[in-house]
């Protein structure tokens, strides 16, 4: 039987989650890049078993981070 006081609310998810974006804002590049590095070393140290997983939580992270990161369109230089 789960206790539920000490399971989190909807309500409470979603205040965490917006404080989370709110201490992430501006600096989501960075924020994504350390969720690159994360499930590249997870990958790493389980041998890739779980590589689908990261693959997706990492998906779904970016998707909360909102913006797509930049992509380069310049021109190359020559």
């Amino acid at each position: 039987m789960v206790d539920v006081t000490t399971v989190p609310s909807e309500e409470q998810n979603m205040s965490m989650l917006d404080k989370l974006k709110g201490l992430l804002k501006g600096h989501e590049d960075q924020a994504r890049q350390g969720v690159e590095k994360a499930g590249d070393a997870f990958d790493r140290k389980t041998g890739d078993k779980y590589k689908d997983q990261v693959d997706m939580a990492q998906k779904k992270i970016e998707e909360q981070l909102g913006a797509e990161p930049p992509k380069d369109d310049r021109p190359p230089h020559g």
